[in-house]
């Protein structure tokens, strides 16, 4: 069956946004516009082909490493990818966010990240909010639709509430174990990151566009009025 699949052929996963472990860039060598990505890490034991969130970007195990250097593994980072995320930067020694695929008996506990990045931000201010930090970043234009109040967004593969949203910038309030148990804990003003909309936002925003579409800017039926409704109720509008 692999040899049926084209050869831009990705695997699908899913993320929770739970950071499991932080690792560290170990290697990189350029591959055309591409790059070889080592990620130093003690997840085990690897499978090849699974797929890996490293700083929120999907990755795909291509080799897995052992020794006396310590466990990881290698993955390609396409132009795209590079492009897109902030791994297009980063140089050895960073520090990454890991976390592996969903399993169908996982726990959901953040939200559904795809390990696609829509796009980078940088780090705008930070301030401690009492036990928690109040970390303030820079808001894309072509996020801004996908950014509300107490939704979900991913930065760097961590799933957090945005607390607040202004035309160009929001901000989220981290609790001391998140930013321990993330690189979240290193971000100083200046500093960029990936981001990631939530799917749930992706779709709502989908559809309200389709039904403007049907009908010049209204509603399109009774079920499009419906469907305003109980997003407004919910908080999404």
């Amino acid at each position: 069956m692999d040899a049926a699949r084209p050869a831009h052929y990705v695997p699908s996963a899913m993320f929770t946004g739970i950071v499991e472990e932080v690792g560290s860039l170990r290697a990189r060598q350029a591959r055309g516009p591409g790059a070889r990505l080592t990620i130093a890490c003690n997840f085990g034991p690897l499978v090849m082909g699974e797929s890996i969130s490293v700083a929120g970007v999907c990755l795909t195990v291509d080799a897995i490493l052992a020794g006396s250097a310590g466990g990881g593994f290698e993955a390609d980072a396409s132009a795209e990818t590079l492009e897109r995320s902030s791994l297009a930067a980063a140089r050895p020694g960073a520090r990454v966010n890991l976390e592996r695929a969903l399993l169908p008996t996982s726990r959901l506990g953040g939200h559904l990240v795809g390990g696609h990045v829509d796009a980078t931000a940088r780090l705008l201010a930070r301030r401690p909010l009492g036990e928690a930090t109040q970390l303030r970043f820079a808001l894309p234009d072509a996020l801004a639709r996908y950014v509300a109040p107490k939704g979900s967004i991913a930065i760097d593969g961590v799933s957090l509430t945005v607390n607040g949203v202004e035309p160009d910038a929001f901000d989220v309030v981290v609790i001391p174990h998140t930013l321990r148990a993330t690189t979240l804990v290193d971000l100083q003003p200046g500093d960029v990151v990936n981001l990631e909309a939530d799917v749930l936002a992706r779709y709502v925003v989908r559809q309200l566009d389709l039904s403007r579409d049907r009908s010049n800017g209204a509603p399109a039926d009774a079920t499009d009025t419906s469907l305003l409704a109980a997003l407004g109720r919910a908080g999404y509008l």
